[in-house]
């Protein structure tokens, strides 16, 4: 039977300390005792604690993990689950530069709302906004499966959010109709076809990385999304359960396959735009000796400037730099979707958005239509007042 009792001692200064003990069992029968400084305090914590137990969900403090423990409980759990290599490496490096350093030490036992909160406000003086979300999201996570696996009680993080400003807002920089001419024209061998199709399509650079020949359908024009490649070269499927979807193609890009289909090299995963000799393409080469030379040669690249003057390279000459990622070619198909006014749903699922709402918030400034939006204000106004 659970109760409190007060105790009372008397300190080295001579001082008379009270303080309250909760002398309760847990689930496994273990006598346990908790003190704490005032008795409503006390009440409190032992109705909760006898809920818990009645559970099966109490941990007692000496027996509670930490938070650097339920982590890399967390991460091994998710390699045993196959989870991609460069997945897990987010993982690792969210946990051990930012939750461990800064909230690792804290039992989960003793982890609360408030205590997360104040984690978000730490990071936030010395971290970016995103980064932040990231951390907490990397948190709730582990605190869920540190849950489903008896260590905690509660997810005192799901509820914490990380609001982000007007000035961590990511732009969506959309690639004017000339550059995407420029770098298709000046696009030779596989750098066409992955260009023509990468605007075209909307696909991730990851998916065109994994994309193979059995993936598309020349005679219903249509590109299926199976797979990924990740940043170290290995296949995988697609980010998300949204990611598998199916986008037409046009004649563009069916002739331009067709074409390059001819000359592809030939690998045993049978990609469509491989490396040399077949194999998946690295990303950081595909960008830094393929894409950023692609833009410096069609002109479609800024002057690197450095205090006001222009930055010369060796031999004395003006140098530049790439004005697009490569997630720009994805915002160019959104867009073009956008202004034929595909409809929202089939445009969140061509893009392999998980949700409506991310789609929205990535494009919404796109769909807005205001002379539709007159056109329909005026058609009211006429209704109301006939």
């Amino acid at each position: 039977m659970a109760s409190i009792r007060k105790r009372t001692w008397t300190a080295p200064d001579g001082t008379e300390k009270t303080a309250w003990i909760v002398d309760y069992r847990d689930g496994a029968g273990a006598r346990r005792f908790k003190q704490f400084p005032r008795r409503k305090d006390a009440d409190s914590w032992l109705t909760s604690a006898a809920w818990q137990v009645s559970q099966g969900t109490h941990t007692a403090d000496s027996q509670s993990v930490t938070v650097a423990q339920a982590a890399e409980i967390w991460i091994k759990g998710r390699e045993n689950k196959g989870r991609e290599r460069g997945t897990i490496a987010q993982y690792r490096q969210l946990t051990d530069l930012h939750i461990v350093p800064l909230i690792g030490a804290e039992k989960l036992s003793k982890l609360t709302q408030p205590k997360v909160v104040a984690f978000v406000e730490t990071m936030l003086e010395t971290r970016s906004e995103d980064l932040t979300h990231k951390a907490v999201r990397a948190l709730s996570r582990i605190l869920s499966d540190a849950g489903r696996r008896g260590l905690v009680a509660q997810n005192v993080a799901r509820d914490v959010k990380v609001e982000k400003s007007k000035r961590e807002e990511g732009e969506v920089i959309i690639p004017p109709k000339e550059d995407l001419r420029a770098m298709l024209a000046a696009a030779e061998d596989d750098m066409k076809p992955f260009m023509l199709t990468a605007i075209l399509t909307g696909l991730r650079v990851s998916e065109l990385r994994g994309l193979r020949w059995e993936d598309i359908d020349f005679k219903g024009k249509a590109i299926k999304v199976k797979q990924r490649a990740d940043k170290h070269c290995q296949i995988g499927p697609p980010k998300s359960k949204a990611g598998y979807r199916t986008i037409p193609i046009g004649a563009a890009v069916i002739g331009e396959l067709r074409k390059w289909k001819l000359q592809c090299p030939n690998g045993p995963l049978g990609l469509v735009f491989p490396a040399s000799g077949g194999q998946v393409q690295d990303y950081g080469n595909l960008l830094r000796r393929k894409f950023y030379p692609l833009q410096i040669k069609a002109g479609v690249c800024d002057p690197i400037v450095k205090g006001g003057k222009p930055v010369p390279d060796a031999k004395g000459n003006a140098t530049s730099e790439p004005r697009y990622g490569f997630h720009a070619l994805r915002h160019a198909a959104a867009s073009a979707w956008i202004a034929q006014k595909i409809d929202l749903k089939r445009l969140t699922t061509w893009l392999g958005h998980s949700s409506v709402a991310t789609t929205l918030d990535l494009y919404g400034h796109l769909i807005v239509d205001k002379d539709e939006d007159a056109r329909l204000a005026a058609e009211a106004q006429a209704a109301l007042l006939a």
